[in-house]
C-alpha cells in the first residue's frame, strides 16, 4: 500500500508540474499583448510599453516562464494586472466560497443519487425508475443557468424561502451561509444526482445477475445482506463518477456564480479571462489542478482499499 500510495503522490506531482507549466506557454500564446485590455484603445504606444515593462512582459519568455514558477513553488503567483493585488490573496478569499457550494452540491448528489440508484437498482421497472429516465434527458438538455434561474424565480422570488443572491461566511452565521449556498447546490448537484443514480442503477443490474449473487441468495442471506453485497461490488464505478462529477462542478460553478453573484472563483475566472489577466488565470489554474489531483488521489487511496487488484495494477 506504501508503494501505491508513493506512486500516485509522484503521478499526481508530474501531472500539475506538466499542467500549469503547459497553460503557462498556451496562456501567453493565446493572449499576446494584453496592454490593449488593461489599458483601453486610447493608450498611446509609449504607454503601452511601459506597462509592458513594468508587467515584465518584455523580457525572454522562458526568463517569465521560471521566475513565475520559481514563485508558485512556494505559494506565490504574482499580482494581478487589473488591480496590482497579489493572486494569492484573491485566490484564498474566493475558494471558501467555491468549495462551499461545491462540496454541498456532491454531498447532496450523492446521497440522494445513492438513494434513488439504489431504490431503481432494486425495482427497475418501477414508477422511479421511469422518472429517473425522463429526468436524465430533461437535466441533461437544459442549460445550466436556465435551471438556476427557475431556482432563482420560484424559491427566491416567489416563495421567499433563499436569498436570489450573494454569499454569507460560515464565521457570520452558519444558518444564512446554509441559506446562501443551498440554491447554487441545487443547481450543481441535480444533473449530478441523475449520472450517479443511473451509474448505480446500471451496476445493480450487472452485479445481480452474477452467480455470486445467486449463491448468497440460495444460502438463505436477507435481502438487506444481498443488497450490500451488490452495493460493495457497485461502489467502485460510483465513486469513480462521484470524483468525475466534483472535478466538473468546479467547471460548472462559473455559470452558477454569476447566476447567483457568489464571490467565488468561478466569476474571478470570468472577470480575467475578459482582460487577459494571466498571473490570476494560471493561479485559478494550478489551484484547480490542486483539487483535481487530490480528489483523484483520494480515490485512488478508497478503491485501493475496497478493491485489492487496483493496488497490483
Amino acid at each position: 500500500m506504501i508503494k501505491f500510495t508513493l506512486r500516485r503522490l509522484l503521478s499526481g506531482a508530474v501531472l500539475l508540474v506538466v499542467v500549469t507549466s503547459a497553460s503557462f506557454f498556451l496562456a501567453h500564446l493565446a493572449i499576446g499583448d494584453p496592454t490593449a485590455a488593461l489599458l483601453g484603445d486610447s493608450a498611446t504606444p509609449v504607454q503601452r510599453a511601459a506597462l509592458r515593462h513594468q508587467l515584465g512582459l518584455d523580457r525572454p519568455l522562458l526568463v517569465q516562464f521560471w521566475d513565475w514558477f520559481s514563485h508558485a513553488l512556494h505559494g506565490d503567483f504574482g499580482t494581478s494586472w487589473r488591480n496590482f493585488q497579489p493572486v494569492s490573496d484573491q485566490i484564498s478569499i474566493r475558494v471558501p466560497v467555491t468549495l462551499s457550494v461545491v462540496i454541498a452540491a456532491t454531498v447532496l448528489a450523492a446521497l440522494i443519487g445513492l438513494a434513488v440508484g439504489i431504490a431503481t437498482g432494486l425495482r427497475p421497472r418501477g414508477v422511479l425508475a421511469r422518472v429517473l429516465k425522463v429526468a436524465s434527458v430533461v437535466l441533461f438538455a437544459l442549460p445550466g443557468f436556465w435551471v438556476s434561474l427557475i431556482l432563482v424565480l420560484t424559491f427566491a422570488i416567489k416563495l421567499r424561502w433563499f436569498p436570489a443572491v450573494g454569499y454569507v461566511p460560515l464565521a457570520h452565521s452558519g444558518s444564512e451561509w446554509l441559506r446562501s449556498i443551498t440554491l447554487p447546490s441545487i443547481a450543481l448537484a441535480l444533473g449530478a444526482i441523475v449520472m450517479i443514480a443511473e451509474q448505480l442503477r446500471n451496476g445493480f443490474l450487472e452485479v445481480a445477475h452474477q452467480d455470486f449473487v445467486r449463491t448468497l441468495r440460495a444460502r438463505g442471506l436477507s435481502s438487506r445482506r444481498v443488497t450490500l453485497h451488490v452495493l460493495r461490488n457497485t461502489s467502485p464505478a460510483a465513486l469513480t463518477v462521484l470524483a468525475v462529477m466534483f472535478v466538473g462542478l468546479l467547471g460548472g460553478a462559473i455559470v452558477v456564480e454569476i447566476v447567483f453573484n457568489l464571490p467565488g472563483i468561478g466569476s474571478l475566472t470570468q472577470s480575467a479571462s475578459q482582460i487577459g489577466d494571466i498571473p490570476v488565470l494560471l493561479g485559478l489554474t494550478v489551484v484547480t489542478v490542486v483539487f483535481v489531483v487530490v480528489v483523484n488521489f483520494l480515490l485512488d487511496l478508497v478503491l485501493g482499499w475496497v478493491n485489492p487488484k487496483v493496488r497490483e495494477k
